[in-house]
């Protein structure tokens, strides 16, 4: 989705000439923006492409085994600053995010992201770590589930579906996508037009479960750190929650001095902006026709100045609160690393 304006917003690639540099994927997926990206750069070129998913990491070995300007790392996102460090890579030219759920997950029943589909009821990008959505909901009380239901979800109905949760699993657990989804559709008596009735529920348990908006917010101030001047990232997103956080991000490091604006201060004392904001781009209607997932896609683009970030380093632009302190966190542990450098096939 958004797969040419992002490439293009990126690479900026004008005159024809190959790009050179070192480039960033934080999620492979099943490579449609890395292969893309890879066509428009040099041999002397390098991507370094993340993904949770064991499966995304198996289909980027592949690519990486017939290329070997391609890496792929087995972790989240919110690592990248430490995972590049090992890689000996403090600097970049360039970085794309394609935010949520890949097209590949959810239409495999046995990955649990989809209502319409009935499958175990697991929900986790790294299949290898954490606590299954079955678990968590077996365990947590009615109001972690409210708050995590209402805050992620921005779900109106979260105190009824919690409370119907909680009385549905006395009687027998809940193990698949199809019992949840039902559950939810049985409570939430008035629909939005066009949604399924657990749309929201199903999308809080998966961001919460996967820590996706806190692992966002760690991302953006790391990669501010690791952009070159000149560089720019570009940011696919799906729903408001990390929309949203991204929007303020580019806004406060593109315009630091905001805060400052009514107080007596010369100009040239003014934090200037670490960031441009090159704008927003949405899918076209020919996109939307061809791929309906595609309706909510927001891709957002910015550029790193030559100024200086400040002592506290990128995190000094996280504007959004990190949601849910309330409600306990998965049970989670150090992901399995996996790195394969690609080898040129001979």
């Amino acid at each position: 989705m958004l797969l040419a304006p992002t490439i293009d917003a990126l690479s900026r690639q004008d005159d024809g000439d190959a790009v050179g540099g070192v480039w960033v994927d934080t999620t492979f997926g099943r490579g449609g923006h890395s292969r893309a990206l890879l066509a428009r750069l040099g041999p002397d070129a390098r991507l370094i492409a993340f993904d949770k998913d064991p499966q995304a990491v198996a289909a980027a070995q592949e690519v990486a085994a017939a290329d070997p300007r391609l890496t792929i790392v087995h972790a989240g996102f919110a690592d990248i600053r430490e995972e590049l460090a090992g890689l000996g890579i403090t600097q970049v030219d360039g970085v794309m995010m394609d935010l949520g759920i890949s097209s590949p997950q959810i239409d495999d029943p046995e990955r649990g992201f989809s209502f319409m589909r009935d499958g175990p009821l697991d929900m986790r990008m790294d299949t290898t770590r954490g606590l299954t959505a079955a678990q968590w909901l077996a365990e947590a009380s009615i109001d972690d589930m409210r708050e995590v239901i209402a805050r992620y979800g921005e779900e109106r109905f979260a105190f009824q579906i919690a409370k119907a949760i909680a009385a549905g699993r006395e009687v027998r657990a809940l193990t698949t996508t199809g019992e949840l989804a039902h559950l939810v559709a049985g409570t939430v008596r008035t629909r939005e037009k066009g949604q399924h009735p657990a749309t929201r529920t199903f999308q809080a348990i998966r961001i919460f479960l996967n820590q996706e908006l806190e692992e966002l917010s760690r991302a953006l101030a790391s990669i501010l750190e690791l952009l070159a001047p000149g560089a720019r990232l570009a940011v696919i997103s799906f729903h408001s929650l990390e929309d949203r956080i991204v929007k303020q991000f580019i806004a406060a490091a593109a315009n630091p001095g905001a805060e400052t604006a009514r107080l007596p201060i010369p100009e040239r004392d003014r934090p200037q902006p670490v960031l441009l904001s090159i704008g927003r781009i949405l899918p076209t209607d020919e996109e939307v026709d061809g791929n309906p997932r595609a309706r909510s896609a927001v891709l957002r683009v910015a550029e790193r100045t030559s100024v200086p970030l400040p002592a506290e380093g990128g995190a000094a632009f996280i504007r959004s609160e990190l949601p849910v302190g309330a409600a306990r966190r998965p049970a989670s542990s150090r992901p399995r690393q996996v790195r394969a450098q690609a080898r040129s096939s001979t």
